[in-house]
């Protein structure tokens, strides 16, 4: 499917799911690896993750779409356009929106990562961490003790 195509299917679903028309630009991006879709505030334009129509279907980039024109009608009109916010969240159950988009296979090789264990020298109790800690600043939170890095695991999801 080319930017054109997925412009005039995003109008179509515009105009079937909210009665309003879609008046900017929309773009498949090659660089998104972690969501689905993303609405830029600035200049109103959406960009989605071509994975989510190369590994699944038409319908679940359906979805991914409607998700994205929920920020963008939102926005325009003035209202809760956030995740978190109730607007948002009963305008996209209204429409039959995705709440999250799917992982796919380039969110799982990004998630791919290290787990650091680190293990209190006093009471011996574990962190389990997937960032590096400053082990001259931080202690046990259980007895002050001091904490020593135990193991580091490659952990793939």
């Amino acid at each position: 499917m080319t930017d054109q195509e997925l412009l005039a299917y995003t109008q179509a679903w515009s105009l079937a799911a909210f009665q309003r028309p879609f008046r900017h630009q929309i773009y498949f991006n090659r660089r998104l690896k972690t969501t689905g879709g993303r609405y830029h505030l600035s200049d109103h334009h959406i960009d989605i993750n071509p994975l989510m129509l190369e590994e699944f279907d038409l319908a679940n980039l359906k979805r991914v779409v409607l998700h994205e024109l929920c920020h963008y009608h939102l926005h325009l009109t003035g209202r809760g356009y956030q995740h978190r916010d109730q607007d948002f969240k009963q305008l996209l159950a209204a429409v039959g929106g995705a709440r999250y988009a799917p992982r796919t296979s380039q969110r799982r090789r990004v998630q791919a990562q290290q787990r650091y264990c680190y293990q209190c020298q006093v009471c011996g109790i574990r962190y389990w961490r997937k960032r590096r800690v400053n082990l001259a600043r931080y202690r046990c939170g259980r007895c002050r003790g001091r904490l020593v890095l135990e193991k580091i695991e490659k952990t793939s999801r």
